[in-house]
């Protein structure tokens, strides 16, 4: 496949948009706005903004015409949306034109199911893609390996990518990173709550949660140490810090068995959505 290749991406919401605009904005993956379509009726805000500052083209439905040529089609739909979409373009695909899933639960063998015989792609990115800072986790079918390489520089053009060899991980991918962005922003929306209660302004004190977990962000990517050795750093005994962790550390397990509890019921629910669309 060639270093630019045309894509398609179905459905231009919160997934669809923040890929697009990464690609876009990053110029580092195979896109460039001429070969980058989204095929949505009505697109989020994200995209329109693209569209009247960059260029992105957005159609309603994939015509035959727009089909032509395409090498790429992905999926940013929610998972019961996807086969009747599917049923709406199959037909238009050339056998060729490999198929990304960025589908909570839509597994390789259902996109075999409603697309064919094809090369296909099951992956899990997050929002982040946006700002050229998301997780990518994906894997292939037998002929989907041969896209390995131009897929992988499509996402490391808006973060990180890694492949996996068992798709029954791709589950794990999504309660973590797939769905881990929602984790932070609740977290930074607890703080600057505490924060207000505790008497700071709300400007300030949704300025302190912002920065502060930026900055542990910025902390944990360059340090080049654990999170277990950066909190241990930053936690003196006895002192405000340890105070703090040792309530969330608390009775039942604390905010590690929480979380734990809450990415075993995301990875639940994605292999519910998995399941055939009749059977959920």
């Amino acid at each position: 496949m060639a270093d630019s290749f045309r894509i398609a991406l179905i459905g231009g919401g919160n997934m669809g948009g923040a890929l697009a605009a990464g690609l876009l904005r990053t110029k580092r993956g195979p896109v460039t706005g001429p070969e980058l379509l989204v095929i949505d009726p009505h697109p989020g805000d994200a995209v329109q903004t693209l569209v009247a500052n960059a260029g992105l083209t957005v159609l309603p439905e994939l015509t035959a015409k727009a089909a032509a040529g395409l090498e790429l089609v992905i999926f940013a739909l929610k998972p019961q949306a996807f086969e009747p979409a599917a049923a709406a373009l199959a037909g238009r695909l050339s056998p060729e034109t490999g198929v990304i899933s960025l589908m909570p639960g839509v597994t390789l063998s259902r996109m075999a199911t409603a697309l064919g015989d094809r090369p296909l792609i099951r992956a899990m990115s997050n929002t982040a893609a946006a700002v050229g800072a998301a997780m990518t986790v994906c894997i292939a079918n037998n002929a989907g390996e041969a896209l390995e390489k131009p897929v992988t520089r499509l996402f490391k053009g808006v973060g990180t990518v890694e492949w996996v060899a068992d798709e029954r991980m791709i589950g794990a991918v999504t309660a973590v990173s797939g769905s881990g962005p929602a984790y932070v922003f609740l977290l930074a929306e607890a703080l600057a709550g505490a924060a207000f209660a505790e008497g700071l302004p709300r400007d300030l004190a949704d300025k302190l949660a912002r920065e502060t977990i930026i900055g542990a962000g910025a902390l944990l990517a360059k340090s080049g140490k654990t999170p277990q050795e950066l909190r241990r750093a930053v936690t003196s005994p006895g002192g405000t810090t340890q105070a703090a962790v040792d309530v969330l550390m608390g009775a039942g397990g604390g905010l590690p068995e929480l979380v734990r509890q809450a990415v075993g019921a995301a990875e639940r629910r994605s292999r519910q959505m998995g399941q055939d669309p009749g059977k959920r």
